[in-house]
């Protein structure tokens, strides 16, 4: 909170002054990316065939020539009335497209690999943009890549309801009508897409609006009915295998009052900390609702957090003005990564998450993991990472109830020793310009805080390291037949924020005139923030205990960087900066998988089976605060294990 306060107050302080000096998180990049340990191709290299392009669509558009003089296969149009309502614009809308709600055409511009096929069908569908910009262009690179790799991917046009509000359930199915085109494209004796659609293996992408509307079309894709009027039936049930969201919005759309589940099915997102649109990242609370009901079945989500990644270069349209032409007029344009190096990161995770969903190439998994192990493929910058299969089983998320000791499967409870902060509470988002679906995380977590120094002069005077336990209890590992074949994974991201040294307990209690830290009066509770002083880096063990009191432990910086919450400053005026965000920066959680064959190395004594605690020991630095979820254990797919970062 007093970061915050010094954060506004510094605002109001410069609020008319010329733009401040460019902050931005020291990068280290050039540790972290220094691996490159996955051997298999890049998948962001263009691939063997040749690509062939055409458009499809109403072959009357009054704006579009490529959709009325270019069309190779023409479409009938669609009524989408009970979804898209344009309200007092409508009458001018209507003249300019030449086309009312009840008549919406079916437009794309389709890249496909020449040959037999069949290949895998991925649409692709933008957020919302000036409506006279046309977006659907946009996605070209992505097009080209994926087509010469054996996909086709239709860019789907949307222009048409930009600038409406309230429409994200109709951007959603209308991608689901545009996969009926293509199931009928395949069946259509002299269609150029006959025979070539594998209809079996479908994944969907979208941006911006359309990173939601891809989870609105897998929801509604198993639906009968409209949730919002039932008297529009839905009848799809299309094989869609995997979805992916861009720098998505979410709450947009609230069926039922709720946001959209989707379920069964893979999920990757990612977005770019210096979004001057959507200003957080979004598509966590899509990748948080996402249920996998089949443990058998194989699925994976995964997320990602792009430092100094903006919204609009995920569209090679949109470019750099995330609020339109004039955004540099009011957004920092200065610490961008370039365009070539944002659209190279999607290219690389799209495209893995392609190969992996749609074509089983497992030997891409790794790069879900842990993407240290393709340091060199991927633009230099920082990135936070999370994933989770159907196979995770959790021991705590910190959803369940008010009762901090008790973890999530029954026997599971949770112990603190010697911990200065240790509470539960719902993980919030930076943005603030819509509190109702934009300022919370809707995910609850556990934040523990510790110090083990002895308040006073010495500094030397320490106590026994501060600790936070999952205790297992009763058989739980002997019930989950727990082995070297598993793993332990959970999520953990520092604040900035130290708690202070511990009162000596054999000494009198402070005065007024002097805090616990030995400090005068006017010290604060807790130690100064990186306003004040470049903050040590946090590290921590993982222990881990058998029934027989055995113990293991690992350093946790070994699995992955341990980064306090990235400098973010959007806007060219800090007022207006904290106007808009509550703070400059995202807290966003790193997800740590640590195979159990690990600890078995540090220590062949220790049985997994009668595995009793799991043990975040603060012994690594004095003081700091993280705050940690979704704790538990899997047994990984063996791909994800088959490339690794040697410790």
């Amino acid at each position: 909170m007093m970061r915050l306060v010094r954060y506004c107050m510094g605002a109001a302080m410069f609020a008319s002054a010329c733009t401040p000096a460019l902050k931005l998180t020291p990068s280290d990049a050039p540790t972290v990316l220094a691996h490159q340990v996955l051997e298999a191709a890049d998948p962001g290299l263009p691939g063997p065939y040749e690509v062939l392009q055409l458009y499809y669509g109403s072959g009357t558009d009054k704006n579009r020539v490529e959709y009325r003089d270019s069309v190779a296969i023409t479409t009938e149009p669609v009524d989408a009335s009970k979804l898209v309502s344009l309200g007092g614009a409508a009458d001018s809308r209507n003249e300019y497209w030449g086309f009312t709600p009840t008549e919406m055409p079916l437009n794309a511009r389709v890249w496909y690999p020449k040959g037999d096929g069949p290949f895998p069908l991925v649409l692709v569908v933008h957020g919302n943009h000036s409506m006279r910009d046309f977006s659907d262009p946009g996605y070209d690179y992505l097009g080209e890549l994926l087509a010469s790799r054996g996909y086709i991917l239709a860019s789907v046009d949307e222009n048409f309801i930009n600038g409406a509000r309230g429409e994200n359930d109709a951007r959603g199915w209308f991608l689901l009508k545009h996969l009926g085109e293509f199931e009928h494209f395949n069946e259509e004796e002299g269609n150029p897409f006959e025979g070539k659609v594998d209809m079996s293996n479908v994944a969907l992408i979208g941006h911006s609006r359309g990173g939601e509307a891809v989870a609105n079309a897998a929801a509604f894709n198993k639906l009968t009915h409209y949730p919002d009027d039932a008297s529009l039936t839905f009848d799809f049930d299309f094989d869609i295998k995997g979805i992916v969201s861009i720098a998505p919005v979410d709450g947009q759309y609230l069926p039922t009052g709720r946001g959209v589940v989707v379920e069964d099915m893979s999920y990757l997102t990612f977005h770019g900390s210096h979004d001057g649109d959507v200003t957080s990242f979004h598509g966590l609370r899509i990748y948080d609702r996402l249920r996998f009901n089949d443990s058998a079945d194989f699925r994976f989500k995964a997320a990602v957090y792009v430092y100094r990644a903006n919204h609009g270069q995920w569209n090679s349209v949109w470019g750099s003005g995330d609020i339109g032409p004039r955004s540099a007029r009011t957004l920092d344009l200065r610490g961008l990564i370039p365009q070539v190096d944002q659209r190279r990161f999607a290219e690389i995770y799209v495209s893995s998450f392609m190969e992996v969903v749609l074509k089983g190439r497992l030997e891409y998994l790794p790069i879900f993991r842990d993407h240290r192990v393709i340091g060199q493929w991927l633009p230099s910058t920082m990135y936070i990472t999370r994933f989770e299969t159907n196979a995770f089983r959790p021991l705590a998320t910190f959803e369940e109830d008010i009762d901090v000791t008790r973890g999530t499967e029954d026997g599971v409870s949770l112990r603190g020793v010697s911990l200065s902060t240790w509470r539960e509470a719902t993980l919030m988002l930076r943005s603030s310009n819509r509190p109702t679906t934009s300022a919370s995380q809707e995910n609850q977590a556990v934040t523990l805080g510790w110090n083990n120094r002895i308040a006073g002069a010495d500094t030397t005077r320490h106590r026994p390291a501060a600790s936070y336990s999952v205790e297992l209890g009763g058989r739980l590992a002997a019930r989950w037949a727990l082995g070297r074949q598993h793993s332990l994974e959970f999520m953990l991201g520092p604040t900035d924020s130290t708690p202070r040294a511990r009162r000596d307990a054999s000494q009198p209690a402070a005065t007024s005139a002097q805090n616990d830290d030995g400090s005068g009066r006017g010290g604060a509770g807790r130690a100064r923030g990186r306003d004040d002083l470049e903050m040590p880096a946090v590290d921590l063990s993982i222990q881990l205990e058998d029934a027989a009191g055995r113990t293991s432990s690992v350093v946790l910086s070994e699995y992955g960087a341990i980064r306090r919450p990235l400098e973010t400053h959007v806007m060219r005026r800090s007022d207006q900066e904290c106007q808009r965000c509550t703070a400059p920066w995202e807290l966003i959680l790193q997800t740590y998988s640590i195979p159990l064959s690990d600890f078995v190395e540090q220590n062949a004594a220790l049985d997994l089976r009668q595995l009793s605690v799991i043990r975040f020991l603060f012994d690594r630095v004095h003081a700091g605060e993280v705050v940690v979820d979704q704790i538990g254990i899997s047994e990984l797919e063996p791909g994800f294990l088959s490339a690794r970062v040697e410790r």
